[in-house]
This record gives C-alpha cells, structure tokens and sequence, in this order.
C-alpha cells in the first residue's frame, strides 16, 4: 500500500515539476488516486479472505 502511494506521489512530484502550471495539483491528485486504489486493493483482498 505503502508504495504504491509513494510511487504516485512521486510522479505526482514528476508532473508538478514538467508542468509547473498544474502545481500543486498533479501531486495532490495523483497521490489521492494512489491512496484510492490502494484502499480499493486492500478492501477486494480483504473480501477474498471472508470466503
């Protein structure tokens, strides 16, 4: 989870750099996606372990 949260950030980071007119947003956005789909993994490996 942990990882895949930072691998966004940094190309949140990435992107922020490129693109100096999306700053702040490209890292924000991209690392609240990271963050999304990371829960979604945990949650859908979760239900597997309930059946």
């Amino acid at each position: 989870m942990a990882i895949t949260i930072a691998l966004c950030a940094y190309l949140g980071d990435w992107l922020d750099k490129k693109y100096p007119v999306l700053a702040p947003w490209g890292i924000v956005g991209i690392s609240l996606f990271g963050v999304f789909a990371s829960l979604y993994n945990v949650i859908k490996q979760v239900e597997k372990m309930d059946n």
